[in-house]
């Protein structure tokens, strides 16, 4: 059975939520990664630096900040950035970090 996650509608996406989830080089990292494939990334692929726990926490801060969209894809999970829709609510934001 799919994990269920959570993903904050577009409506209620705070900046600073945003920015604190920027503010950290290996999740500003992973952004990178996923601004770069339209396909998705699997969390293993990316943010090597640090541990997978590690590794974890900083997705789940990224899918919970709003930047991210994560997806089951049999046992692994499939990362997304979520690009048009922080644009719409942050017009040149992701631009800018990026």
């Amino acid at each position: 059975m799919p994990r269920t996650l959570h993903h904050p509608p577009l409506e209620t996406l705070e900046l600073t939520s945003v920015l604190h989830a920027l503010a950290d080089p290996v999740r500003l990292e992973i952004v990178r990664v996923l601004a770069g494939n339209d396909a998705g990334v699997r969390c293993g692929e990316c943010a090597h630096s640090v541990t997978k726990s590690t590794r974890t926490h900083h997705f789940r801060v990224l899918r919970e900040s709003g930047l991210i969209e994560q997806s089951s894809e049999g046992t692994a999970l499939v990362n997304r950035l979520r690009r048009s829709e922080v644009d719409e609510r942050f017009p040149g934001l992701l631009d800018s970090v990026l």
